[in-house]
C-alpha cells in the first residue's frame, strides 16, 4: 500500500475520488431526500449516449456527455411539469434510449474506441490530469450553487407543496438540481462509469441518512463518507488487482448493508427495552 503512493496515476486516483466525493455527497444527499433516485438513474445512463456521440464527432466523450447530460435533464424536467402520471415510464424510456443512442454512435465511429469500457463501467486509476482540473471546476461550481441557494433547495427538498404555496420558484429549482444532478454525473463517470454512477450517487446519503437529521448534516457526513468508500475502495482495487469501479460500489454496498442492520438491530433493541 505504501508502494503505490510512488506512482503518480494512485495519487491522481486518490484525489479524483476526494474530488467526487464532494460532488457526490452533496448532490446524492439531495436525491435522496427528494426521492429522485429513479430521475438521477435515468440521467446517469442517458450520458452514454453522450459518450457515444463524442465518440462520432471526435470529441472528448465527457464534453458530449455534459452538454447531452444537460440537454437530457432539461427534457426530463419539462416532461416531469406536464406529465407527473407517466413520469416512471418517461424516464425508463431517457434510460434505455441513452444507452441505445450511444450505441448507435459508437457502432457508426470509425477505429477502434480502447477506452469505452472505462467510460462504461469506470477506471480512477486512468484519470488524466485535464480530467481532475475539470472534476475540481465543477466541484466548485456545485458548492457555490448549493451554497447559494440552499434555504431554498431545503424547502423544495421536504416540502415542495409548501415551498409553492410560500411563493418559491420551485419549477426553476426543480431545474436547477436536474442540471447539478447532469454535472454530478459527469464527475462521476470516470471514477466508477455511466453503469454504476447511481450507486455512488446515492449509497453514501443512504447510509449518512441514519445519522442526519439535517439537509446540511446530511451533505457534510455523506461527503465524508463518500471520501471513506473511494479510497478505500481503490486501495482494495490495488491490492487484489481488480477493477477500481466495482471495487468502489462493492465496498460501498458492504458498508450499507451493515450498517443498515446495525441500525435496525439498535432500534430492536431500544423498542424491546422500553416494553420491558
Amino acid at each position: 500500500m505504501i508502494e503505490a503512493f510512488g506512482y503518480e496515476f494512485f495519487r491522481s486516483a486518490l484525489l479524483a475520488g476526494l474530488l467526487a466525493s464532494v460532488v457526490c455527497g452533496i448532490i446524492g444527499s439531495y436525491i435522496v431526500v427528494k426521492h429522485m433516485i429513479s430521475v438521477a438513474g435515468g440521467v446517469s445512463h442517458a450520458a452514454f449516449g453522450g459518450i457515444g456521440l463524442g465518440y462520432l464527432l471526435g470529441l472528448d466523450p465527457l464534453t458530449g456527455a455534459f452538454f447531452f447530460t444537460l440537454g437530457v435533464s432539461v427534457a426530463i424536467w419539462g416532461l416531469m411539469e406536464r406529465a407527473r402520471e407517466h413520469i416512471d415510464t418517461l424516464i425508463g424510456a431517457f434510460w434505455a434510449g441513452g444507452m441505445a443512442f450511444g450505441i448507435l454512435c459508437i457502432s457508426l465511429t470509425h477505429g477502434y474506441t480502447s477506452d469505452l469500457f472505462s467510460y462504461l463501467f469506470g477506471d480512477i486509476l486512468l484519470v488524466p490530469p485535464e480530467h481532475l482540473i475539470l472534476i475540481s471546476l465543477l466541484g466548485i461550481f456545485v458548492i457555490i450553487i448549493v451554497t447559494l441557494f440552499y434555504p431554498a433547495l431545503q424547502a423544495v427538498a421536504f416540502d415542495q407543496e409548501y415551498a409553492t404555496i410560500s411563493g418559491l420558484p420551485t419549477r426553476g429549482l426543480n431545474l436547477l438540481v436536474l442540471i447539478l444532478i447532469a454535472v454530478a454525473v459527469v464527475v462521476l463517470i470516470q471514477v466508477v462509469g455511466t453503469i454504476l454512477v447511481i450507486a455512488l450517487l446515492t449509497l453514501p446519503a443512504a447510509i449518512a441518512r441514519h445519522f442526519s437529521k439535517t439537509l446540511s448534516g446530511l451533505m457534510i457526513k455523506s461527503t465524508i463518507i463518500s471520501m471513506i468508500i473511494t479510497t478505500i475502495g481503490i486501495f482494495l482495487s490495488w491490492i487484489f488487482d481488480i477493477p477500481s469501479g466495482s471495487m468502489i460500489i462493492l465496498f460501498g454496498v458492504c458498508v450499507y448493508l451493515v450498517v443498515t442492520a446495525g441500525k435496525e438491530m439498535f432500534n430492536h433493541r431500544v423498542l424491546s427495552g422500553r416494553e420491558q
